[in-house]
């Protein structure tokens, strides 16, 4: 399927800019997490993220590829084996992964709270 959509030409001006412009994307965090604890097989990663399609995660683990976060190797056997690990830069980001989810633990009360407002149903 063609995607018609024109792609706008990204803001590079700021470190901020650049690293949305790399980690945009619902999942792509906790595949980064997920890879770096050993959960190297598409299949593995599916499991770990339920609330992902197989077409999703393939889609941001093709990006995080693209952006040379993550090396896709691919085993010769039948049928074919896909495992994925993180490149030297790629581990850069486990550190800045670990800060924001100790931040988010640490004020998961507010931020559930902040959340839910947008959720009138549940309230």
């Amino acid at each position: 399927m063609l995607d018609v959509r024109e792609k706008t030409f990204p803001n590079l001006n700021c470190g901020l800019d650049l690293v949305g412009e790399v980690l945009y994307g619902k999942w792509k965090m906790r595949l980064l997490w997920f890879i770096n604890e050993g959960y190297l097989r598409p299949s593995e990663l599916q499991r770990k993220i339920p609330g992902a399609s197989r077409r999703v995660i393939n889609i941001q683990l093709k990006e995080l590829e693209e952006h040379e976060l993550v090396i896709r190797t691919i085993y010769p056997v039948m049928p074919p084996k896909v495992e994925y690990s993180l490149t030297e830069f790629g581990k850069t980001l486990i550190p800045v992964i670990a800060a924001i989810g100790n931040w988010g633990d640490e004020y998961q009360d507010s931020l559930k709270r902040v959340i839910l407002k947008g959720y009138p149903q549940l309230a």
